[in-house]
């Protein structure tokens, strides 16, 4: 057994790109048969030390030096650092949907020989690593075929099947539910205790990172701040609470996580009325059946439900009918229907919907904040279709200004800013169409508690200014600390309406699970 020596060591790493020093000075050690928590808000570093650590960023671009388990590292690709037993598993999975589980589990490590696969060697292997994460599937089973947690079992597996010695998690459960988070938590406990395997674990879900960490390192503008040592006995775990890491994360305490707001709450402002959507992969299913919600002048409500309860369905098919087949019901703007049955149209109406993924449907990653900012509504910006740059220049800035939006630049890539950051440009862009009712969807999902705070504070601006706010939110927490009224949604229908003010997580769940 491991005798808890050092396994990794990183000192004294420093990474620099175009005008920003992204590691300054950071050093990093990782014990064997430990899970080592890597923490600190977006933009904090954690994602460019593991990439430094992994050969993303090859040895030459960064100062500094690594070893791993006694010997220097000069990893020149991902290939030289997975051959010495260090493998990443990125936020977005890395997986071929329409290959098997077999398949995507040894690709490029093939089990052949004389250039032909040996099929039945492919599917032995995959099953024996299968069966240490848990996982009971049929290997030939495509992976478009699993849910996002299982996908996620087979990128473990995929990393045993390596022989890795250390796990690099960037993120493992920002898209899982409880259930599946809870599950992939126990199998890192399962590999250190009885494969003696480490991993380092990059999260925003303090929770979990109180409740499993060996050791937190706290990463804070680039620079370690500290690491934090979790007292641990044969008994039990002496876990560091969440405010103590927010404290080392921010700088500073945030005492209310949900800022106040006492705003006055007027009329209905927004309505949808028997609102009824069929499933377009399968027209014989509703997947919104007679929905009734409202929304009052400087209201937030909120939208709780499990995964596939359909929050996102009925977001998205009342922006313009982005989702869905076969729609009925009635959307109404100050008791009057209104026809949104397209986005033009609904932009026109005040409507505006923040989607659950920024990257995808949010922004364009590889244009600039400007762009991103304007482009809902260039006619705003311009004169016989011919873009007035300046203008352009001066919403950008003042935008970036209001919503405290780092970036270098209004001219940086979308891409290259933190999570938080692009969150807020995506409400950036929105805000710029001028809306009466913003639709927000899952809107701190992946970023960290600090941009959390300040998107939270934004929301609450907007509703004092008359806004209808719309929030789904698959934190209950952030539901109830938000919300003036919740909305209580499963199978596609609402099955309860609660006051924020006294509303708790297990009467939410109840009103979910007794529909």
């Amino acid at each position: 057994m491991p005798n808890n020596s050092i396994l990794l060591s990183m000192k004294h790493i420093t990474k620099t790109f175009p005008g920003v020093r992204a590691l300054d000075d950071v050093s990093l050690d990782v014990k064997e048969c430990e899970i080592h928590a890597l923490v600190g808000e977006n933009g904090a570093g954690k994602s460019t030390l593991m990439k430094v650590l992994s050969g993303v960023y090859p040895y030459g671009t960064y100062d500094g030096d690594i070893f791993f388990e006694g010997k220097r590292c000069t990893f020149s690709n991902i290939k030289q650092s997975e051959q010495a037993g260090i493998v990443i598993i990125h936020q977005e999975l890395a997986l071929s949907p329409y290959l098997s589980i077999a398949e995507n589990m040894f690709i490029g490590d093939e089990r052949a020989k004389f250039n032909i696969i040996n099929w039945d060697k492919t599917r032995e292997d995959a099953m024996k690593y299968m069966e240490r994460v848990g996982l009971n599937e049929n290997p030939n089973l495509p992976v478009n075929r699993l849910g996002v947690g299982k996908q996620q079992m087979v990128e473990i597996a995929k990393a045993l099947a390596k022989h890795a010695k250390l796990l690099i998690l960037d993120e493992p459960t920002s898209a899982l539910n409880e259930k599946d988070s809870k599950h992939l938590l126990e199998i890192l406990k399962e590999l250190r205790d009885k494969s003696y395997i480490s991993s380092v674990l990059i999260s925003h879900k303090l929770n979990e990172v109180a409740a499993v960490a060996d050791s937190i390192t706290i990463l804070r503008d680039g620079r370690t701040i500290e690491t934090l040592e979790v007292a641990r006995t044969k008994e039990s775990l002496v876990s560091i609470s969440e405010e103590r890491i927010i404290k080392g994360m921010v700088g500073r305490e945030i005492t209310e996580m949900f800022p106040k707001r006492d705003n006055l709450i007027g009329d209905i402002l927004f309505e949808i009325k028997d609102w009824t959507v069929q499933n377009p992969d399968n027209p014989e299913r509703k997947k919104l059946d007679g929905v009734n919600i409202n929304v009052r002048a400087g209201e937030v409500v909120g939208l709780a439900g499990l995964v596939g309860a359909g929050r996102t369905e009925l977001a998205m098919s009342v922006f313009g009918r982005a989702y869905g087949e076969n729609i009925t019901g009635k959307t109404l703007i100050e008791g009057a229907e209104v026809d949104i049955s397209t986005i033009p149209k609904a932009i026109a109406h005040g409507v505006a919907y923040v989607p659950e993924d920024r990257k995808e449907l949010g922004l364009v990653m590889i244009q600039n904040v400007k762009e991103n900012t304007t482009i809902a509504k260039l006619k705003k910006i311009s004169n016989m279709s011919v873009i007035n740059e300046h203008d352009e220049n001066v919403v950008a800035e003042d935008f970036c200004k209001r919503l405290n939006t780092k970036t270098p630049t209004i001219l940086q890539m979308a891409g290259n800013l933190s999570g938080g950051n692009q969150q807020k440009v995506v409400l950036s862009k929105w805000l710029f169409t001028d809306p009466r009712v913003l639709l927000l969807d899952e809107p701190t999902r992946g970023i960290d508690v600090g941009a959390k705070h300040e998107i939270y504070t934004i929301i609450n601006s907007l509703a004092n200014q008359g806004m209808a706010c719309l929030l789904i939110s698959s934190e209950m927490p952030e539901i109830i600390g938000m919300c003036d009224r919740i909305y209580v949604m499963s199978e596609g229908r609402i099955t309860a309406e609660l006051s924020g003010k006294t509303a708790t997580q297990e009467e939410i769940m109840r009103n979910i699970l007794n529909n």
